[in-house]
This record gives structure tokens, sequence and C-alpha cells, in this order.
């Protein structure tokens, strides 16, 4: 298995996914609210009122400069990665997969996981529930649950949190699991404003993160906010690992990183 360089690796504040796109769909928003409001300021000066043809040119002006932004706010690869999962969802494995992966809310923000136990045990990152003990759980077809957070494995950035429920879905986890650079690897979460979305990648291979005990895995991939405790999967549909983190390496450039599943059985 190929190792990565020992060159200097910029990862993202606190190994969390970071993105812009939301920040940048919030000052664009802001923007069209404060036009609105002065040309709205505008109409209301009774000596500067514009003609009514003017009027609509301007609005029709604005709307098409915001439909154009939206391509720049969503970004082209999250775009693509819209198609992508619209086609994987078309694999049966895939599909009932994603039954198991849920939405983990709290107070606003929004992570990912799994279910693990037809019983309700969910696998998710440690940072996704930090500092709660109780979360929202959203299932794609089982729908809302209130759930508990019973394990904590902050060394590993990994949580349990339990549901009440019978007959959920759930998936295989694979600790034997055999990985090698450039294996295919597939992966379910939340990214960005989007819940329940199926993507891929190819594995990298091990990195030794300077605040871990452990190698983590590197994956090629567009991993997003929003994907930390989104299940890997290899080909079989078995999980390998879980996702945690984006990073800006020397030289594969920006990566997902993934928890060997292996740690938490252990």
């Amino acid at each position: 298995m190929k190792k990565p360089g020992s060159k200097k690796k910029q990862m993202d504040d606190d190994l969390m996914e970071d993105l812009d796109e939301e920040e940048m769909y919030n000052l664009v928003m802001k923007a069209k609210i404060e036009a609105l409001e002065k040309a709205r300021m505008k109409e209301a000066e009774p000596k500067r009122r514009l003609p009514k043809v003017l009027a609509i040119l301007i609005a029709f002006l604005m709307t098409f400069y915001i439909i154009s932004m939206f391509p720049k706010v969503i970004s082209i690869p999250a775009i693509d990665f819209l198609q992508v999962s619209s086609r994987l969802s078309q694999d049966e494995q895939i599909a009932a997969n994603k039954e198991a992966v849920v939405v983990i809310e709290t107070n606003g923000s929004k992570g990912t996981g799994f279910a693990i136990s037809e019983d309700g045990s969910l696998l998710t990152n440690y940072h996704v529930i930090e500092g709660y003990q109780s979360v929202t759980v959203a299932f794609l077809e089982a729908g809302l649950f209130e759930g508990e957070v019973v394990e904590e494995y902050p060394e590993i950035d990994l949580a349990v949190v339990k549901v009440i429920g019978e007959n959920l879905p759930d998936l295989t986890l694979d600790e034997n699991a055999p990985v090698e650079q450039g294996d295919d690897i597939r992966f379910i979460g939340n990214p960005l404003f989007f819940n329940g979305i199926a993507n891929e990648g190819t594995v990298i291979g091990p990195l030794q993160l300077s605040s871990w005990d452990r190698e983590v895995m590197m994956i090629e991939a567009p991993v997003y906010r929003g994907n930390s405790g989104s299940p890997v999967m290899n080909e079989e549909g078995n999980v390998i690992g879980v996702i945690f983190a984006t990073l800006n390496h020397d030289e594969e450039g920006r990566v997902g990183l993934y928890v060997p599943i292996s740690y938490f059985k252990e």
C-alpha cells in the first residue's frame, strides 16, 4: 500500500470539512435583500420614482443575475455529485444502504450517521454530537427519532447514538476487509444542503496525523461539510470506515479522511 510523503500537510481547521458554498450563498442572498430594500426606498421617493417599464427591466436583470450566480454558489462539483448520486442510487445495494443512513441534527447543525443494528444503534463522528446528550435523528424511510448519545470515543472521533426502534435498516461492518491503494469505495451522506447523497471515490493510502496515535485513510473523493459520519463502503456494500474530515495534502491535493471501522470494532 502506498505511503503518503512526509511533507507538511495543511489540514482544515479542527479536522472538519470546510467548504464556503454556504457562506457564499448567505452573502448572495444578503446582497439581494439589500438591493431590494434600496429599490423599495427609491420607489417610495415621489420625485425619483422610476418609470414602470424601467423598474420591470431592473427586476428582470436582478433575477437573471441571481440565477446566474447559483452555479457559483452551489458549485459545478455539487451539481456533479447530484448526478453521480442519481446514477449510483439505481444500484439495488446502494438504494438499500441509503435507508440505513441518517441525518443527525444538533441545534441547527447537521451531520451524518448510520444504523449498525436493527434495534437502533447508530454510529457517527464524535465531533458531530460533541457537547450533546440527545440529538434528532432522521431516517430516509423510517422517519424522525430522538437519539441518545450512549458511547463516545473522541480519540478516534466516533460515537454511538441510540434510538428506540425495531427492524430498522442497518449496515454490515467489515473490519477484516482488505483495503489497498486504488480500491473503489462508495459513501453516503448529507453534504451541503442535501440529504442522502451517494458518491464514489478511490483509496489513496494511509496517513499518520500528528494528533492521532493511529493511521487514518485518505481517499480521493468529493467530501463536503455534512459528510462527517458518512459510511465508507467497499464493492460488497460493507462498511470499512467512517468519514470524519478533509485535508489539503501537499502531494495529493484536497482529500477525504476516514477512520477504519476496525478501530471501532476493537
